[in-house]
């Protein structure tokens, strides 16, 4: 690996969609910005939506006029579907520029991230909210767990749940906001999680709902993607057995009773069709300018030790969107946004990394979260605090 190549302090924020939020404004207030939108018209359409009107340069995007634009340790920031990633990775390595995203890894930016570590090149990957926030909520809990019973021999159940569900729950127990056709498309997607200590793949993540208590409400969880991976990302100690470790999505009580017509209606459908339903139940079910959306999210450890001590600790977040702006594109863009600015200041290595998993960085980047109004609730052995 190289040394880093000296960032610059000038963003290229690429993409205007509703996962651009209010982090964005703090992007701009810290570092020399460039937004990049399908035309420079709707670049500065979404600054005039944030509040930030001539904060930033507007300009139309395209590969070769992002490419004419970079300078070496420029840092381009991601915000397209997560297949066009790997292409602005291979550009921003080619440019010698640094390149940060709130998706997840793909196999895809995992290659073309090596050059460019190579090089001394950031690529700095999914500091979202999930991924993103959770991990740095699990990473804590984890560290706290060690603290409380080494990494000898215990038991271990893990779960991370995440959801951004309608605040006043309606009769289909959600609204589309944005990507209908993704959110049925996920539900035919198989999951890969430990349940009773074995490795178990879920075909249809709808027929694996079960409850989950957050503070004194009852919601619906289910897994999804592949929970695996995750162990190493979290640096599990080897000495625990892992008796259940999952991550998924949250959702409010009674929605797999309420999408049951949509289930059946998945098993039978080929892709047009699930075009067709897609738009059928956002049109139904939209999310309205009066509508505010609702974020929860439990991030939750226990711990037997093998001598029969017993510890267990759940971060727990809950925020709700207002007239100013959606919970959601808050949570995204807020700790993206603290990301970037931590490569634009040079505190990240060159190399591929998954949010961040030194105990003083998340420390730090909790603690900057909940100073810019973004904190979950800790519950503990120790008793309750409150912490980022």
């Amino acid at each position: 690996m190289s040394e880093l190549i000296t960032p610059t302090g000038r963003v290229h924020w690429v993409g205007t969609g509703m996962s651009t939020g209010s982090g964005l404004g703090l992007v701009c207030a810290g570092a020399s910005t460039v937004l990049w939108g399908r035309t420079a018209q709707k670049a500065e359409d979404c600054l005039a939506r944030l509040g930030l009107a001539g904060a930033a340069e507007s300009r139309e995007f395209s590969p070769a006029a992002l490419a004419e634009a970079l300078a070496p340790g420029d840092v381009v920031v991601s915000m397209l579907p997560a297949g066009e990633h790997p292409g602005l990775v291979r550009l921003a390595r080619e440019e010698g520029a640094h390149f940060v995203c709130s998706s997840y890894l793909s196999p895809g930016v995992a290659e073309e991230a090596r050059p460019a570590a190579d090089r001394g090149c950031v690529v700095l990957t999914e500091v979202g909210l999930d991924p993103g926030i959770d991990h740095l909520l699990a990473h804590d809990l984890v560290r706290r767990g060690r603290a409380a019973v080494g990494d000898g021999p215990a038991t271990a159940r893990f779960t991370s749940y995440c959801g951004s569900n309608p605040a006043e729950p309606n009769e289909f127990r959600y609204r589309f906001s944005w990507a209908p056709r993704g959110v049925l498309t996920a539900l035919l997607n198989p999951a890969r999680l430990i349940e009773d200590g074995a490795e178990k793949v879920v075909e249809r993540p709808w027929e694996a709902v079960t409850t989950q208590e957050v503070g004194d409400e009852t919601f619906e969880v289910y897994p999804n993607r592949d929970s695996l991976p995750f162990v190493g990302t979290y640096a599990f100690p080897a000495g625990w057995r892992l008796a259940t470790f999952v991550r998924g999505t949250l959702r409010l009580d009674g929605w797999s009773r309420a999408w049951q017509p949509v289930f059946a209606a998945l098993l039978e459908a080929d892709e047009p069709a699930i075009t067709d339903l897609a738009q059928e139940l956002a049109a139904r079910y939209p999310t309205s300018a009066e509508d505010h959306d609702r974020v929860v999210m439990s991030v939750r450890l226990e711990l037997t030790a093998e001598d029969g001590r017993t510890w267990s600790g759940e971060y727990a977040l809950d925020a709700v969107g207002d007239e100013k702006e959606s919970a959601t594109p808050r949570l995204v863009s807020v700790p993206l946004a603290l990301a970037i600015l931590d490569v634009v200041d040079g505190r990240v290595a060159p190399g591929l990394h998954q949010a961040s998993d030194r105990p003083e960085l998340v420390a730090r980047w909790l603690e900057l979260l909940a100073e810019k109004g973004v904190s979950a609730r800790y519950h503990g052995g120790t008793g309750e605090e409150i912490h980022g």
